[in-house]
């Protein structure tokens, strides 16, 4: 076997695990922070969440079928490459996609032009915030000036954009702003235009009020104003914005898919299927690895390669290279070149057999409602730590103790299971949900987001064992990867979309803190009608065929194993008849 460079199990296991560790660095270049880059365009919430939602369900719905054509067809490893490939110059596109205009664009610049003033996006609460180092103190009896930058004592070009960019955000109450908003006192003739600027936006506030509903304003301006977007902004970010993200996942979404169609079936000619389990790790360590080393990237080259653009870009120009890469150790992945087609009533099996058991209906809504509630952390929780004073670097560093959380907790993946039961498994994880989902309503500081995290090896790892336990008891021969698939990319693919959908509007109408909590009230109604229903549901009616062959000769008699032979067939030829009916 090892002659045939076709069945080097070896080898290909080799490459499979560089294929994800590649894959993972990949991932983590842009996934975590497209929603912050979208925010840096200048995008509100409902927006940021019509154009996630859309990238989920095109997701869910082309992926699988893409998946179809290329088994078939047997062009796997065409579409790898092309995946790849395409996929590197379709990330660039977003690169193409203009900022709003008049938005104050997010650099630090290494700190050689201080610290930048935070502003929210429009349709966001809280107030814009301008950090002590822009102001230098002065002595009793005279007011704050603001320090000099150059020739005069004149306010830096920068500066003024920040506060020109003021006029069309919604900021906090009045008072809010007052305290946190330092302004120095009437100084030089630009000072004074640009004060203005700000007055004239505070000004259209009613005092002491959250700009929820202010009285002068009819509904349909005051959604306009909420939502902060000309016809033309509209026209060149949102919808470029779109289409780029549209065309960019239908290159990327079928990916994975078929990398892990093509490597569990060669492994399975061979019978080596047991070695495919544990490829997920490399996964995540490449996950793990790429987020915290892109944030530093993006640390040292703040002002790389636009001294204009969005920090952001430096994530799309790495993620273009590291696919790059990838496209290079695909050429080495094992797909199985002489294999028979899969069958494909083995997917309409599996949708025949969710429809009718009971348990694998309630872990399909249980899954799409986990769905919907981590596309809310997915999408705002950095905006939430951003307006908390948190760096990218920290970002990627809570991303990351959740990933390892997860592996160190992988070994004790069987005692869990057996002394929880997957039923206890999964309340146990929907409750750390809830629990992380409750902690971010409360974040107070730029760290305050790490301490919880750890808690994502049991709501993201331990969660997903439960639901891959639960699947594969109530799944009969060869449906189980279909059922599998079908729970990961349209349970949970869907519910992503639809939380993304409705998220965005939530945080318009109210806040992040109020999405927060609200998902976790809604996480814990979902956990009780969970543990009281799925004990009383009726236990589907499967068939063990490695019991039933397993007959002892030592215990058993000729005219015994008859028997037992005839019930297997019967048995068999029953659920034959069943399916077929």
């Amino acid at each position: 076997m090892s002659a045939n460079p076709q069945w080097d199990v070896s080898r290909a296991l080799g490459v499979a695990r560089l294929f994800h560790l590649v894959c993972g660095v990949r991932d983590a270049c842009v996934a975590p922070f497209l929603t912050l880059y979208l925010r840096q365009l200048g995008l509100s919430a409902p927006w940021v969440g019509i154009l996630m939602g859309t990238k989920h369900l095109v997701a869910a719905c082309w992926a699988p079928f893409c998946t179809f054509l290329a088994r078939s067809y047997q062009k796997r490893r065409m579409l790898l490459l092309g995946s790849l490939l395409g996929s590197a110059g379709a990330g660039l596109l977003m690169v193409l996609v203009p900022p709003l205009d008049g938005h104050p664009v997010d650099r630090a610049c290494n700190g050689s032009h201080g610290v930048p003033a935070t502003v929210p996006p429009r349709g966001t609460t809280g107030a814009p915030t301008i950090s002590a180092p822009e102001w230098t103190s002065s002595p009793p009896g005279r007011t704050a000036t603001p320090e000099a930058s150059g020739p005069g004592n004149g306010p830096r070009q920068d500066d003024l954009e920040r506060l020109s960019g003021l006029r069309g955000y919604w900021v906090g109450p009045i008072e809010e702003a007052r305290t946190t908003t330092r302004v120095p006192g009437p100084g030089t003739s630009a000072w004074e235009g640009a004060l203005e600027v700000v007055n004239s936006a505070l000004a259209l506030l009613p005092l002491g009020r959250v700009p929820g509903a202010p009285a002068n304003l009819s509904v349909a301006e005051e959604e306009a104003q909420v939502l902060g977007l000309s016809l033309e902004g509209l026209r060149w970010t949102f919808i470029l914005s779109l289409g780029f993200l549209v065309f960019w996942e239908l290159l990327t979404a079928p990916l994975e898919q078929v990398a892990d169609d093509s490597l569990y079936e060669y492994l399975d000619f061979v019978d080596a299927t047991d070695r495919y389990r544990n490829l997920w790790v490399w996964r995540l360590l490449g996950m793990a690895a790429g987020v915290c080393g892109i944030t530093a990237l993006v640390g040292q080259l703040d002002c790389f390669p636009m001294t204009n653009g969005p920090r952001g870009l430096v994530h799309f120009y790495s993620y273009s290279l590291v696919s790059i890469l990838a496209s290079l150790v695909s050429i080495a992945f094992p797909v199985p070149l002489s294999r028979r087609p899969e069958p494909s009533y083995k997917t309409v099996k599996a949708l025949s057999l969710l429809g009718g058991d009971a348990r694998l209906v309630l872990l399909a809504l249980t899954v799409f409602l986990l769905g919907a509630v981590a596309s809310t952390v997915q999408n705002f929780l950095f905006w939430h730590m951003k307006d908390h004073g948190s760096s990218e670097l920290i970002m990627g560093f809570s991303v990351a103790l959740s990933l390892l959380g997860e592996l160190l907790l992988h070994p004790f993946k069987a005692a869990l299971l057996k002394k929880l039961s997957r039923v206890g498994v999964m309340g146990l994880g929907l409750g750390c949900l809830a629990g992380q989902l409750l902690y971010y309503s409360f974040l107070w500081s730029w760290w305050s987001v790490l301490p919880v995290q750890i808690l994502g090896a049991i709501s993201r790892g331990a969660l997903w064992w439960a639901v891959a336990a639960s699947i594969e008891e109530g799944a009969t021969p060869g449906t189980e990867r279909p059922l599998g698939t079908m729970f990961q990319g349209h349970f949970y693919g869907g519910g992503c979309s639809l939380g993304s959908f409705v998220g965005g509007f939530v945080v318009m109408r109210f806040n992040l803190v109020v999405l927060y909590r609200s998902c976790c009230v809604i996480l814990l109604v979902w956990l009780a009608l969970f543990l009281s229903i799925q004990p009383r549901l009726p236990k589907g009616r499967k068939i063990n065929y490695s019991k039933l062959l397993a007959v002892e000769g030592s215990d058993t008699s000729d005219s015994e194993q008859g028997s037992e032979r005839d019930w297997l067939v019967k048995a068999m030829k029953e659920e034959h008849s069943s399916w077929k009916g």
